[in-house]
């Protein structure tokens, strides 16, 4: 039973190998120059564990204030799924569950992770990946008393899985909502610097940090090795975060493995920098998908875009690219997930549009 199995990791690793390049994700690249040469230069020498080095309070300060919110409080973490983990336990009471578009990141791709913790997702099936009051507030007139669970956290991103982008005045609009039905407003952040550096958006940093109660900075998917930064604006849940950090296996010995990466990329705009240059390469791409005729599921906005494509360009493009199939879309179509990352090279671009071209694939 198990020999068909190996036969087709098998084949997968091979057909990857061969791609000329992978739009899959936007961490399959290792880490930018800068980040490598921080972590040697500040390699020697013995720190505090656990987040508590002077690298890790340099990076906290920096982002504090870039914020300007002093009294903050931010914590390092390796990964989404893990701060996604940690902070819907830490808001959320054993009965109450959090309320999430149905593409959200917690609800498809984190293999039921807060769920295990015993909370319920309360799902919105949205168009482009964002949620807005009426929503949220059909929701909370389903969930009527103790027989039922009660939502509590409204679950956004930025971007949105869907590649879209929450405007100032729709998320000012949302966190008046919560906090007049005492709701939670958490943002998970992991292309949190594509969403701050895209053409369309108009919305900073120091903006959205006022209008959430938490919220995360990836570095992941923004030219780091691994982490995420936890920045927690609501004094409410301050206290005792670590514990909760402790107790989810979430504290890293060598903490400063975050700091110093995270210090790198605020000490003087790096992580906007990496953003811009993984939405220059996106708008590249999708300019010359727009000028061959082909549409979109969504705007292009981000570095995530999805064209729809005819099955036989599909299959044309995947001998030589690495890409996710999304959804069907139509007889003979289906919308794909293109990404781009900081270190996406123009020549891919090139060859991606190259290779779309060639032949009568419409």
């Amino acid at each position: 039973m198990k020999k068909p199995i190996v036969i087709n990791i098998a084949h997968a690793i091979k057909s990857r190998l061969m791609e000329k390049h992978s739009f899959r994700d936007d961490y399959s690249e290792g880490a930018h120059p800068r980040i490598l040469e921080a972590l040697q230069r500040h390699n020697d020498g013995q720190t505090e564990g656990y987040g508590m080095d002077r690298y890790c309070m340099e990076a906290a300060r920096l982002i504090k204030e870039k914020i300007r919110q002093i009294d903050s409080i931010v914590h390092f973490v390796s990964g989404g799924t893990q701060a996604n983990l940690l902070v819907l336990s830490a808001l959320l009471r054993p009965y109450e569950s959090v309320i999430a578009a149905s593409s959200a990141h917690i609800a498809v791709h984190e293999a039921g992770s807060v769920e295990a913790t015993g909370h319920k997702i309360n799902l919105v099936e949205t168009s482009d990946g964002k949620l807005n009051p009426m929503q949220i507030d059909q929701v909370l007139k389903n969930h009527r008393d103790e027989h039922m669970v009660k939502p509590r956290v409204v679950f956004i991103s930025q971007s949105t899985e869907s590649g879209t982008l929450y405007r100032k005045n729709e998320l000012e609009k949302l966190s008046i909502y919560c906090k007049k039905k005492g709701l939670y407003l958490y943002m998970d952040g992991a292309r949190l610097a594509v969403a701050l550096t895209a053409n369309t958006n108009n919305l900073s940093l120091l903006e959205l940090a006022d209008l959430v109660d938490v919220f995360y900075i990836g570095g992941t998917k923004n030219g780091a090795l691994l982490g995420e930064a936890i920045v927690i604006t609501n004094p409410y849940f301050q206290n005792n975060f670590r514990y909760i950090m402790k107790q989810k296996g979430a504290l890293l010995a060598k903490g400063r493995l975050f700091g110093i990466q995270f210090m790198e990329m605020f000490r003087d705009g790096l992580y906007f920098e990496l953003g811009q240059n993984a939405n220059a390469r996106a708008a590249e791409l999708a300019e010359g998908i727009r000028s061959a005729g082909y549409s979109f599921s969504t705007p292009p906005i981000s570095n995530q875009i999805f064209p729809i494509f005819p099955h036989t360009l599909i299959a044309h493009l995947q001998k030589k690219f690495g890409f996710y199939i999304w959804e069907k879309a139509g007889m003979g179509h289906s919308i794909i997930r293109l990404v781009t990352s900081w270190a996406t090279p123009e020549s891919a671009i090139r060859d991606f549009i190259k290779e779309m071209n060639d032949g009568p694939f419409k």
